[in-house]
């Protein structure tokens, strides 16, 4: 990770992650790097290239060879993503490709091939590193390590209202049913599976709104010196 700070957050689908990620990357001026992205980007490429999701050897291939950019518009809090030239950030977002990802993800020679991409992202003055093993697996020695949480009827309600005021059709019902499916796959799965990582500050974001979060955050970031 050479000399340059890592902050990583980490949590299950809905727990609040990319939001605080994107407000502390631009609060701290660090670097941000959407792991989950990457997983979505792969699933995405796959679709456009024909790849079926059980075809490891091929999955891997696209996985080493994505062709993606991170942009962070200065008026926006969410980042574009960017795949083969191709703004993609929309379609990253449908219920149907975060389910394509988890079982992704779930494959161990495609989270290898991800694994250096993802280290490389680290650079001055910092980086955030938003996904769900960042803290146990790609960067265990960060400096900060968070670990965000809330129920699954929270998390489905803030998917849910996400997708409406994008203006894309959504069902309460299948997005709950979806998480609680994707919880037990990421929670359960013998690769990297989702939990805290022992020196990890958890928060259960349940109750609390997006300024406490960041709020509780960022005191954890001056407290390491980060600040």
């Amino acid at each position: 990770m050479g000399n340059f700070p890592v902050i990583t957050v980490d949590g299950p689908s809905g727990s609040g992650k990319g939001t605080i990620c994107s407000l502390l990357a631009r609060e701290l001026g660090w670097n941000l790097l959407d792991s989950g992205a990457l997983y979505r980007l792969v699933a995405l490429a796959a679709r456009h290239h024909g790849v079926a999701l059980d075809d490891e050897s091929a999955l891997v291939v696209l996985a080493a060879h994505l062709d993606v950019q991170f942009e962070m518009p200065a008026n926006q809090n969410e980042v574009s993503i960017i795949l083969e030239g191709e703004e993609v950030t929309n379609s990253l977002r449908t219920e149907e490709c975060g389910s394509d990802a988890s079982v992704v993800a779930a494959l161990g020679p495609v989270r290898d091939a991800l694994l250096e991409r993802q280290r490389a992202f680290v650079s001055a003055p910092g980086l955030i590193a938003d996904g769900r093993d960042m803290g146990t697996v790609v960067f265990p020695q960060a400096q900060l390590k968070v670990y965000l949480t809330a129920s699954a009827e929270e998390r489905a309600n803030r998917r849910y209202n996400q997708l409406i005021n994008k203006g894309l059709g959504a069902s309460l019902q299948a997005i709950l049913v979806d998480i609680q499916a994707r919880d037990a796959r990421d929670m359960n799965r013998e690769v990297a599976p989702l939990k805290p990582a022992t020196d990890a500050i958890s928060l259960d974001t349940t109750k609390l709104s997006i300024e406490a979060v960041l709020a509780a955050v960022l005191d954890q970031a001056r407290h390491k010196g980060l600040r």
